[in-house]
C-alpha cells in the first residue's frame, strides 16, 4: 500500500517525541530533521518538504508546545493539520448540477487506465450516489477501448453510448450529451483518447472537447506509480484545460505516494478520487483528513463504518446475532458472514482502517 513506509516512519518519529517529558528546541529539531528524511524517501518534492516543515515549526512555536508538559499530542495535531492541508483540505468533493445533468470528462495519457476508471467512477455514482448514469466512448483511437467500455457498462448495469471509430469524439460527447438531457440522465461521465506523450493534437480535441459540451468537472488520471513525473503531466493539462480534480491510480500498490502529498501544492489540482484496487469497486471519494490519519497510523473508522454499512444488513446482523446467542449459529451463517467480509476488500486492507492496527 502507498504510504506504508511513511507511515511505519512517522510513528517512530510519534513515538520517540512522546517519550520526552517535554519538548526544547533541540529535540524539536531532530523531530523535524527525521520528518524531512522521511518525506523525502516517500519522494515528496523537496520543495513541498520545506515548505510543510517551516509551517509545523512555525505552528508549534506559535501554540508554545515548548511549555506544555505534554507536547506530543500537539504536535502529532500539527502534523496532521498540515498533512490535511498538504492533501486538499476543504476542495476535493465534486461539484453535481443542480437541474441539468452533470458532465465529467475524463482525460490523462494513455496507459493509465482511463476506461476502466471510467467504469469504477460510473459504478461508484451509481451504487453510492444513486445517480443514473450515462457513459460516452469517446478513444476513437483505440477500438479496444470501446469494448472494453461497453463490457464494464454491461457489468455494471449503466448505458453506454458508442458510435464506433468512424465519428468524431466532439461528435460523440454532443450525442451524449443530447442523450443525457433528453434521458434525465444524472451524471455523464465522457472516456476520451489519451496518448503515449502530451502533444498539440490531443490538447486540441481535448479543448474541442470542452467548447462543445461545457463538462462540469474535467478529471485527469494520473498513475501514483509514475512519482514525481505526475506533477509535470498535471501542469501541462492544467495549463491548456483548467482541470478541476484528479483521480490517482494505483494507490494500492508499492508506489512511494509522494506524488500524491506533493500535487495539490504544487499544482492547485485537487484529488477527487483514489483508486485503491483492481476490481470495479475499488474507487473512493478522496477525503485528505481520513488519508491524513492513516499516514499517521491512526486509522481510518469512519471509512471502515461506510464499507460496512454498505454489506451488511442491521436487521440481518441483529438476527444473527440472536441466532448465536441462542446457540444456532450455524457453518452456513459462518460462510455468509466471511463472504461480506470479502467482499468489503482485503482483510490486510481492513486492519489498515483500525487505529492501532497498522503498527502490529
Amino acid at each position: 500500500m502507498a504510504f506504508e513506509s511513511l507511515t511505519e516512519k512517522f510513528q517512530r518519529i510519534i513515538k520517540k517525541v512522546r517519550g520526552q517529558s517535554r519538548l526544547t528546541e533541540s529535540n524539536m529539531d531532530d523531530m523535524l530533521r527525521e520528518v524531512r528524511v522521511a518525506l523525502l524517501e516517500a519522494d515528496v518534492n523537496f520543495k513541498v518538504v520545506k515548505t510543510f516543515i517551516e509551517h509545523i515549526k512555525e505552528k508549534a512555536l506559535g501554540a508554545e508546545v515548548y511549555t506544555k508538559l505534554n507536547p506530543s499530542q500537539m504536535v502529532v495535531k500539527i502534523v496532521h493539520d498540515e498533512l490535511v492541508e498538504l492533501l486538499g483540505s476543504g476542495d476535493s468533493e465534486l461539484k453535481f448540477e443542480q437541474h441539468k445533468p452533470t458532465i465529467i470528462m475524463l482525460v490523462g495519457l494513455q496507459g493509465t487506465g482511463k476506461t476502466t476508471s471510467a467504469g469504477k467512477l460510473a459504478y461508484l455514482m451509481k451504487n453510492k450516489m444513486n445517480k443514473k448514469v450515462l457513459l460516452a466512448a469517446g478513444d476513437v483511437y483505440r477500438p479496444a477501448a470501446i469494448d472494453q467500455l461497453e463490457q464494464i457498462g454491461k457489468s455494471i448495469d449503466v448505458p453506454v453510448l458508442s458510435m464506433g471509430t468512424d465519428v468524431s469524439p466532439v461528435e460523440i460527447a454532443k450525442k451524449a450529451k443530447e442523450k443525457a438531457y433528453n434521458e434525465h440522465f444524472d451524471v455523464l461521465i465522457i472516456d476520451t483518447a489519451g496518448r503515449l506523450s502530451i502533444d498539440e493534437l490531443l490538447m486540441k480535441e481535448l479543448n474541442d472537447i470542452t467548447d462543445a459540451v461545457s463538462p462540469t468537472e474535467t478529471l485527469l488520471l494520473v498513475d501514483a506509480m509514475s512519482g514525481q513525473d505526475a506533477i509535470n503531466v498535471a501542469n501541462a493539462f492544467h495549463s491548456a484545460l483548467n482541470l478541476t480534480g484528479i483521480i490517482m491510480s494505483k494507490l494500492d500498490g508499492d508506489a512511494r505516494g509522494g506524488s500524491s502529498l506533493s500535487i495539490k501544492h504544487l499544482t492547485g489540482i485537487p484529488i477527487k478520487f483514489a483508486g485503491v484496487g483492481e476490481k470495479v469497486s475499488d474507487l473512493d471519494v478522496f477525503h485528505p483528513d481520513r488519508m491524513a490519519d492513516r499516514i499517521l497510523g491512526m486509522g481510518d473508522v469512519v471509512t471502515l463504518a461506510e464499507k460496512v454499512q454498505e454489506e451488511i444488513d442491521e436487521k440481518e446482523a441483529a438476527r444473527e446475532a440472536n441466532k448465536m446467542m441462542e446457540g444456532k449459529f450455524t457453518l452456513d451463517d459462518l460462510v455468509k458472514n466471511m463472504k461480506r467480509i470479502q467482499r468489503m476488500g482485503s482483510l490486510g486492507g481492513l486492519l489498515k482502517l483500525i487505529p492501532g492496527m497498522p503498527s502490529l
